[in-house]
Formats: C-alpha cells, structure tokens, sequence
C-alpha cells in the first residue's frame, strides 16, 4: 500500500478529500499522507510553510493525487504541493502525479499518458482524442493549475488526469492509477521552470 498526499483547495473540496480518504482507507489502496485543514499556521512565512510541506508531509508519501475543483488553481498551497511534489529534492524525491477533475469542472477527459497500458482501464468510447498543444490541454481542462498544464506537454512528465465519476468507486481503477504514478516517478521529467505562485487569486 502506497502512502499518497492528496493536494486540494481545503475551503472549497474537502467533502472530495474525504470520500476519497475514506474509499482509499475502506479498500487498503492507500495511506493518506495529507495536511488537514490548520495543520500548518498561515502565521508562517512562505518558505516556512513550503519547507513544512516539503518536508514534514511530502516525505513520507511516494504519489501526489491533486483534486481538481473550478478554484484549485488560484491556490497557491496547491500550486506549492504540486511543485514540492515534482521536486528531487535532498530529504524528499520526486512523487508521482495523479490529477483527479472533481464533477464541478465538467470535465469527462481523461489523459493516459502511459498508452494501451493505462488505456486498458476505460472503455475505448470514453478514451478523448489525443492532444499535443497547450492551448487544446488549456480548452480541454479549464481548470488544471498551470503547472499540471506545463506537464500535460512535457513529452516525459507522465501525469495522469481522470474525472471522479471514473474512480470514485472503482477499486482496482484507482489502485492501478496510484500504481502506474508510484512505479514511473522516477523517470519522469517534471517541467519545474515556472516561479512558484506567491498569492491567491
């Protein structure tokens, strides 16, 4: 069982987090490395609180699952997560990714980067037309933080994207998914050149 970080917008999608927790838990598919809402203080300075989450948390999970929702990208722990996530680091390596699109995107896509492998998983008919631009991942997911989107075309990065009603409960689906992201971490090339954001928007 791999220890997994779930990266959310805590105000807006912990109802998700903690279906997804639960689900993860009830199925021994993985343990929940998470940071609970308050964990860390907002007294802190940014790189405190990126170094509390770099190192206290990120440390012990080996996948991130990032919850997409329609303001996950304005939030600047999330783009810290996603990033600290990437990052072969001295105390922690890099994670693999895998992006979850919660219902209020509206998004049914999914990107299986690892081909027929991953493809196996879905029915053909829900599989999307393969993609290569930014500009069509931006059409296709109006909502994924920019540096999911700087993945999405990165040709080695690896990052899987389903929408919820694909997993939410589908056991082996999901255990394959934070396998595939487990088993690759390490040969991914994660795109990291975009700054870290510093506000919410």
């Amino acid at each position: 069982m791999h220890k997994v970080f779930i990266s959310y917008h805590h105000a807006k999608d912990r109802e998700y987090k903690d279906r997804l927790s639960a689900f993860g838990k009830r199925h021994s598919i993985f343990i929940d490395r998470s940071v609970d809402t308050g964990a860390i203080a907002e007294s802190l300075v940014p790189d405190q609180i990126r170094s509390r989450i770099r190192d206290h948390y990120l440390r012990d999970s080996t996948v991130t699952i990032v919850l997409v929702g329609t303001e996950t990208k304005r939030r600047k722990h999330v783009d810290w997560e996603i990033y600290s996530s990437m990052y072969d680091g001295r105390i922690n390596k890099k994670s693999g990714i895998l992006v979850i699109n919660l219902p209020s995107t509206g998004s049914g896509c999914i990107h299986a980067p690892r081909g027929r492998e991953e493809e196996r998983l879905y029915r053909a008919e829900h599989l999307c037309a393969p993609i290569r631009f930014r500009a069509a991942y931006e059409r296709r997911y109006p909502y994924l933080p920019a540096r999911l989107i700087d993945n999405l075309t990165a040709p080695r990065a690896m990052v899987s994207v389903v929408p919820w009603n694909r997993i939410s409960n589908a056991k082996r689906r999901l255990e394959s998914l934070i396998e595939f992201a487990f088993r690759d971490r390490r040969v991914c090339r994660y795109s990291l050149r975009r700054p870290m954001r510093q506000r919410n928007s």
